[in-house]
């Protein structure tokens, strides 16, 4: 019995070379459990809720920058946690929770994974972004967290499976059976993938012997889940991403579907209702992690745990993926000065953004803690990855805060011979940083009014 109090029956995880046993190995130990712990409670049953994840994109907490942000471990902790109280609780991942293939990625997902490990996670799907990984490092993520990876329709080229291929799980009084399918589009060099509803049928006559609910977790597009939805009869729930947006929970037949996708900011939860003694009708819906629901204390430490490994390691720009992209031939001095060489010649300019939220940028960072994650940085330094910007914390802490160059581009030239123009339109640099998610609130034209200075403000 595991800390989440589900229990894992059975496993199938066959042809396993070496690396790749390692990774089931943990799950077969749980198998070997006293008999005590199958022995009928002589209480009446618990409810069983079913919570399942998706998509969540690298989005370990929001990163803060504005209101009403949802998602983030911290919250889903919470929300299990309460949830348990009064229910058997199935905790489940329909995959994308990788953000990328960086360093600073993987160090990520090893973090997300350990999250979901410390709130009972029973099955984490492989979706794209974990594929994009490639086979070593999630057998090595595996090895470290003990997340239970699951993969019905996933083979290497050389046909070697890389996760579970199917659980059957004990929680009270109920048996669970889970696939996880994903779909062909997103087969990579290293991996070969099935059609998901022929896999799941070679599983699912075998599983209704010993299971009371079948879950199938599947990263597919909307309309590949809603068409499986209604050609796999003998599925009880099929839950998925990505999509569009997150699905409330509806009917295809005896299938009840849904998806969780956008960062893990809604949960797809969904209730048993006993109705006679093979049967369970389901209820449900989405649930947002907004900010009514606390950090919950095991997470915010591994989250800690985290921010100690960046700060320990002190990863630079080209580590993390975020760095600008370069052109393609670089032109002579595109190379970031530093704002006190413009003022030099502009001092009236630099009074205007020292009296900007601009100068103080990197504060913001500081208050929150998370001044060590790169995630962060790119928009609260100067010249992140660019030649002479903000390399990493220990590095650049002179390219802190958001200076003249972030907006206006390498000034290197510039200060070198002054009819050189900055690289950048100022106002095409807003929505790098003030976009959708960060700054959901932000007009060009009424922020633009609070910054402008120089001959811009001339400008029409």
């Amino acid at each position: 019995m595991n800390a989440s109090g589900f229990e894992v029956i059975t496993t199938q995880a066959a042809n396993l070379h070496a690396p790749t046993r390692r990774i089931a190995a943990w799950l077969l130990l749980i198998v070997a459990l006293p008999a005590w712990s199958c022995t009928p409670s002589q209480q009446a049953p618990r409810p069983l809720s079913i919570v399942v994840s998706g998509d969540t994109a690298g989005w370990i907490r929001p990163c803060g920058c504005t209101t009403k942000q949802a998602g983030g471990l911290l919250r889903r902790g919470t929300f299990v946690a309460d949830l348990q109280q009064q229910h058997d609780v199935l905790v489940a991942d329909a995959g994308g929770a990788a953000g990328g293939t960086s360093r600073y990625d993987v160090l990520k997902f090893t973090a997300l994974c350990r999250g979901e490990v410390a709130m009972g996670v029973a099955a984490h799907n492989l979706g794209q972004s974990e594929l994009a990984l490639g086979a070593e490092p999630l057998r090595q993520i595996a090895a470290e967290t003990r997340i239970p990876f699951l993969s019905t329709n996933v083979r290497t080229v050389d046909g070697q499976v890389v996760a579970t291929e199917r659980m059957e799980i004990r929680i009270g009084t109920h048996r669970i059976g889970i696939l996880g399918v994903i779909a062909p589009q997103f087969a990579t060099q290293e991996f070969k993938i099935a059609d998901p509803r022929e896999a799941i049928l070679q599983h699912t006559a075998g599983m209704r012997k010993h299971c009371d609910t079948i879950l199938v977790l599947a990263y597919l597009p909307e309309e590949q889940l809603e068409a499986l939805a209604a050609t796999i009869p003998d599925v009880d729930l099929l839950i998925g991403g990505p999509t569009r947006q997150s699905i409330a929970p509806r009917k295809s037949g005896r299938t009840t579907w849904a998806a969780a996708t956008a960062k893990g900011k809604f949960l797809v939860r969904l209730d048993s209702r006993p109705d006679s003694a093979l049967t369970e009708r389901w209820s449900g819906d989405l649930v947002e992690m907004g900010e009514s629901l606390p950090d919950h204390s095991q997470q915010q430490a591994n989250l800690r745990q985290f921010y100690d490994e960046l700060a320990a390691l002190d990863l630079p720009a080209d580590a993390t993926g975020f760095a600008t992209r370069l052109p393609a031939n670089i032109p002579a001095g595109f190379r970031i000065a530093g704002s006190d060489q413009c003022r030099q010649c502009h001092p009236k300019d630099c009074l205007a953004w020292e009296a900007s939220s601009h100068a103080r940028a990197w504060q913001t960072l500081v208050e929150k803690e998370s001044t060590v994650d790169p995630y962060c940085q790119q928009c609260h330094s100067t010249g992140y990855g660019l030649p002479g910007g903000f390399v990493s914390l220990l590095k650049s802490r002179d390219r802190v805060d958001v200076g003249c160059e972030s907006c206006h581009g390498p000034a290197a030239s510039h200060v070198k011979q002054p009819q050189t123009h900055t690289p950048y339109d100022a106002r095409d640099r807003c929505l790098h940083c003030h976009d959708s998610e960060n700054s959901p609130r932000f007009k060009l034209t009424e922020f633009w009014e609070q910054i402008e200075h120089g001959q811009s403000a001339d400008s029409p």
